[in-house]
Formats: structure tokens, sequence, C-alpha cells
């Protein structure tokens, strides 16, 4: 194996055969700076929450996975997956009102030229999710809020059309399941990526609490912020004052204490769980 890239939470290593191997560390991000403290487990739980959304969103559109036959150091967090193009656009589909997406309304009245009605507050559920798409920044920048107009500038006005369709389903198909068990979807991220032929295909993570903010349906209440089970909880601790940290200042975010390490994992293991019926091993 060669190894070829570095991210956030993910390392991509070249297979002999032309395939590429991803693997999941434990490592976690917040504000774009990756913190000095991983989540036990955090990399297993991502990639097995993947995979079995992968299997839910299959006759939606076609996935990157060829196998979980990986050396035994990465069992359990890593996958063989075949080589794509990726789409130069985060393909990202709301159906709440938070984030940037709140940020945005907040003074624009709009989300990405979206407009939406006055009177919307942190938290409120859209009359129907829409379609936001971003920039995909450099590691250590954040990824920008762009028009559908530009991403027709970047893919062409046929790709751009069918990224919207399919991101769109796939947080429909995600939002009703969640639901269904007791999670609210309020927003997501994929990537996607293209076969040498031009087949769109969903690519890295899918509907993971990385990517994705999961809300409970018992407690949802607009105007305020919500309880989470995703990275949010780590947000929330680094920009209290028991961090004591400024991200404002460039000084790198001061390690995690345990009990917020803990409670993060015990957050992602319950969406797992929740959402797939399966215990976490």
């Amino acid at each position: 194996m060669r190894p070829v890239y570095s991210g956030k939470v993910r390392d991509l290593y070249d297979l002999p055969d032309g395939r590429l191997l991803l693997v999941a560390s434990d490592r976690i991000s917040a504000y774009d700076v990756v913190l000095p403290t991983p989540i036990p487990d955090k990399g297993r739980i991502l990639t097995a929450m993947s995979l079995w959304w992968f299997d839910q969103l299959v006759d939606l559109m076609p996935n990157h996975v060829i196998s979980t036959d990986v050396p035994a150091e990465f069992a359990g967090r890593a996958m063989v997956c075949e080589r794509l193009a990726m789409v130069p656009v985060e393909c990202v589909a709301r159906g709440y009102l938070a984030g940037s997406g709140l940020t945005d309304y907040r003074r624009d009245g709009a989300i990405c030229g979206v407009e939406l009605p006055a009177g919307l507050e942190d938290g409120s559920r859209l009359a129907e999710p829409i379609f936001t798409p971003a920039t995909k920044a450099e590691q250590g920048s954040h990824d920008q809020n762009v028009s559908f107009d530009e991403v027709v500038v970047a893919v062409g006005s046929e790709v751009a059309a069918t990224l919207r369709e399919l991101t769109l389903q796939v947080y429909g198909r995600g939002e009703e399941i969640a639901r269904d068990r007791g999670i609210i979807l309020a927003d997501t991220k994929i990537e996607i990526g293209t076969r040498p032929d031009g087949t769109l295909v969903l690519a890295d993570e899918v509907l993971t609490p990385d990517s994705s903010r999961f809300w409970p349906v018992v407690g949802w209440q607009p105007g305020r912020g919500q309880e989470s089970f995703d990275k949010q909880y780590v947000r929330d601790w680094l920009i209290s004052p028991e961090a004591g940290w400024d991200r404002t200042t460039g000084e790198p975010p001061p390690p995690l204490p345990a009990e917020i390490v803990e409670r993060t994992r015990t957050r992602y293991v319950e969406a797992y769980e929740r959402i797939t019926g399966i215990t976490f091993d």
C-alpha cells in the first residue's frame, strides 16, 4: 500500500491493483481544525454506519464500496473502494435550519440563493428540503456555501441538476428511515464521484454523525439549540467558557476532557444503534 492522502478524519492508500483503501481514523474535527484528542471507536462507527446506509440507498445510486476485506490492522474501519474522479462540489441537503444555513438565513433571508420565508428560527423545519451546495475547501479552510448557478458553472447544467436530485433523494430516504427510529435528520453532506463512463457514484461516508446533524424527535423545539447525536456536542464545548478557546486567534484547540470524549463516543454509538438496530460491539 502507498499512502496518498490524509484528511481530517480519513486516510487514503493506493493498492497495487489500482483500487483504493479508505481508512476512517478516530480523529475528530471541529471548526475546520483537527482536535488533539481522538474519540475511541469513532472510525469503526463511521465505517459501520456508512456501510449500512450504502445498503439502504443502493436503489437510488451506486456506491464506491468494493470490499471490506482489509488488512487486519484496519479491520472494522476501512473499505476497499473503486477509484473515482470526485465532483468538485460538496452536496448538501437541508430539511431544518441550523449551522451555516442559519447564519446565511439571518443575513440574507436565503441559503445558497434559495429564498426562505421570514420568521424562521434556529431548528425550524423547512417547508421542503433544499439543496445547498458548497465549495470543497482545502484542509484548515472552511467550505463556502454557493448558489446552484455556481454549481452549473463548475460541472455543467445536466450534472448540476442530477447532483441536486440525487442529494435530495439521499436526504429524503435518510430522513424517512431516521424519523421512523426517533431521530430527526436535520441536514447532511454527501460526496459524489464519477466513473470513467460518467456514472455518478456515492463515495466517502454517508449519513453519519460526522456528515449529518441528528436530533432526537422527542424534545425538538425551534428557537434554540437542539440535543444532538453528532459532533455538535464537541463544538459546543469548544466555544464554552470551560474550554477557554478563542477560535479567532489561530491558536490550536485544547485537548478534550475525558468526560467530553466519553459523552461524544456515547452519542455516536447511540446514533448508530438507534438507526441501524444493531448493537455496536
